[in-house]
């Protein structure tokens, strides 16, 4: 075993020996008020003992973060900075991210707290950029190996290659059909435990990966309970959940709730791989104001209220949001409830204390907040030379240029400009295929990242590298072909606003000739005015038939749009990186770089 491996297989051993049988958890960011009972601090509280004094209560630092989707190099534009509310009620922005910065702040963090875990709320991998997807997310694992992770929850991108690819990330082995991709150094696998409580084989009705965790040190123990939404399969292709079922978050988290605490577990931790939204996009943003929660909304909300009491904390994500919040259990008391954004901008610093007398969380004294993973601190050695012998083998695919542009082309708004480029790419890609395609359609949930115009390394301004086209779309979806009647169209478009998009749109991402008016004044489908939908400016003629391009994702109706599911005439076509990488090479060059859309096919009033 070569000596690296040989280390990391010993770091294992040693880390083994905290593991009972599994689930995960955190919490993060915020303060729930009130102290201690008034007879105890945690560090110094003791009690008497037979013939000697204990401590009784000890406190237990959560470190935690989410969403981290591969991102070892710090990301670009947008996606590399955080929003910091300042005293006065102004905001700023703060670059952030990179796991060379957040192995420092994380292990700077860890100073002087004896008892100590750190947990994720799952998508460590998936949606990657080329460092890491490119190897199938080997890179993410070693490093998160490197940050002495202890537990996650699985998230849905951790089944975009299926339940197999997910279980060789667990256990370890070269992949299937890449092989191994350092020389005569298999794949080890992560140090961590997966926790998949809720996803289930169709054929067993067994979890496939451990449902919960203990973590233990001395007399104290915390258990870890891990679930991803229960609508993973709406929002992952259909060959990536084959042969599972995904089960209702709040009913399986309270089951192993009761397992644990049979085991004598009492202290609980849910990693949930579901989120709300806060009513700021600022990190440090108060959601307890007015009142306990009054400040986020989403599915997390109800999730939280309805998980048994016998929970502590909950660790969430899914939505790349941040917040600190203390929503009240069925119980009506007040329980943390943390998410650290997303790509390792933020990681949440949670104390808990636990009460030996008890077993429990004294949930009074919880105290959380979120932590900007800042560039200001110095680079972690071992994480450096990690990106660096990942990036040594990416770079002869990386760093080839595929196109040029002549300022950033963002992926922000609820039409935004890099989605419009991909939509065009894929319409001409569709025209290639079929000269009478009419239009294409691009999922923003498929839009991973800007296009920066200053160059990442040595390529120059403007420059478009692989790496970077990888980055912005990393799925390896296809571009399909399908034919919809002009009264379907018009459904695909209501379905944005309404069906389980009513209260979370996805607007679709729409190519050149395609424009309508979306009325955020009314609700449901009628937020999308129907006679304002046109093709190169006629009216969408619901008898006529219309070929729709769209990535493969959408056309097995995916992201809560049923209807692009019922397409007929398929044909498919090259995947939608190519498909990108053909448009930028045959509109640009270094002397006519392509300008950013204008991103205004969609007439937004709202109010």
């Amino acid at each position: 075993m070569p000596a690296e491996s040989q280390a990391a297989h010993q770091r294992r051993r040693r880390r083994t020996h905290l593991l009972l049988a599994g689930v995960a958890g955190l919490a993060t960011a915020g303060a729930l008020a009130a102290a201690l009972p008034a007879t105890a601090t945690a560090e110094e509280s003791s009690a008497k003992h037979g013939s000697g004094y204990f401590n009784r209560y000890q406190d237990v630092q959560l470190l935690s973060f989410n969403d981290l989707h591969g991102n070892l190099e710090p990301p670009a534009g947008s996606a590399g900075r955080v929003t910091e509310l300042q005293p006065d009620g102004t905001t700023k922005t703060v670059d952030a991210g990179g796991v060379e910065y957040l192995a420092t702040h994380l292990r700077q963090a860890r100073e002087g707290n004896k008892y100590s875990i750190t947990a994720a709320g799952g998508d460590m991998v998936g949606a990657s950029p080329l460092i890491s997807g490119l190897f199938h997310d080997e890179p993410t694992i070693e490093a998160l190996n490197k940050l002495d992770l202890d537990v996650t929850s699985v998230g849905n991108h951790e089944f975009d290659e299926g339940a197999k690819e997910l279980g060789r990330l667990q256990n370890g082995g070269c992949h299937p059909t890449a092989g191994c991709y350092v020389k005569d150094e298999e794949f080890e696998g992560a140090d961590f435990p997966y926790l998949a409580a809720n996803v289930l084989d169709e054929k067993t009705g067994k979890p496939i990966l451990k449902p919960y965790w203990v973590w233990k040190k001395k007399d104290v123990k915390v258990g870890f309970i891990g679930v991803t939404l229960e609508d993973t399969p709406g929002v992952v292709s259909a060959d990536g959940v084959k042969g599972l079922k995904f089960k209702d978050e709040v009913e399986t988290i309270n089951k192993y709730a009761k397992v644990l605490q049979r085991q004598g577990v009492k202290s609980i931790v849910a990693l949930i791989h579901e989120g709300g939204l806060p009513a700021s996009g600022s990190y440090n943003y108060n959601c307890d104001s007015p009142g306990a929660g009054d400040g986020i909304s989403g599915p997390i909300v109800d999730i939280a209220k309805n998980i048994t009491p016998q929970v502590d904390a909950l660790v969430t994500g899914h939505t790349h949001a941040a917040y600190v919040c203390t929503i009240p259990d069925p119980a009506g008391k007040p329980r943390m409830v943390t998410s650290a954004a997303s790509f390792g901008r933020l990681y949440t610093d949670t104390t808990l204390t636990y009460d030996r007398f008890t077993g429990d969380i004294a949930r009074t004294s919880v105290k959380s907040a979120n932590h900007v993973v800042t560039r200001t601190v110095a680079k972690a050695p071992d994480m450096t030379e990690l990106i660096g012998k990942w990036n040594t083998l990416a770079a002869p695919i990386g760093n080839r240029a595929i196109g040029y542009i002549s300022a950033d082309i963002p992926n922000t708004g609820t039409e935004s400009p890099v989605g419009d480029l991909i939509a065009d790419a894929q319409l001409a890609h569709g025209k290639e295929l079929d000269p009478e395609t009419d239009l294409a359609l691009m999922n923003p949930g498929g839009v991973r990242a800007p296009l920066t115009y200053a160059a990442k390394g040595s390529e120059g301004d403007g420059v478009v590298t692989y790496a970077e086209g990888f980055t912005v779309q990393p799925f390896s979806n296809t571009v399909n072909l399908q034919d919809f009647t002009g009264a379907q169209l018009i459904q695909v478009l209501k379905e944005q606003v309404s069906g389980t998009n009513a209260a979370s749109p996805k607007i679709l991402q729409p190519s050149s000739g395609l424009t309508y008016t979306l009325d955020l004044t009314k609700s449901g489908a009628d937020r999308v005015v129907t006679d304002s939908i046109k093709l190169n400016g006629a009216a969408i003629d619901p008898t006529a038939t219309y070929r729709v391009a769209t990535n493969s994702f959408l056309a097995g109706g995916g992201d809560g749009f049923p209807t692009l599911g019922q397409g007929t005439n398929d044909l498919v076509g090259s995947d939608d990186l190519t498909a990108l990488e053909k448009y930028l090479t045959a509109n640009s060059s270094a002397t006519n770089p392509i300008a950013p859309p204008a991103a205004n096919r969609i007439t937004v009033v709202s109010q």
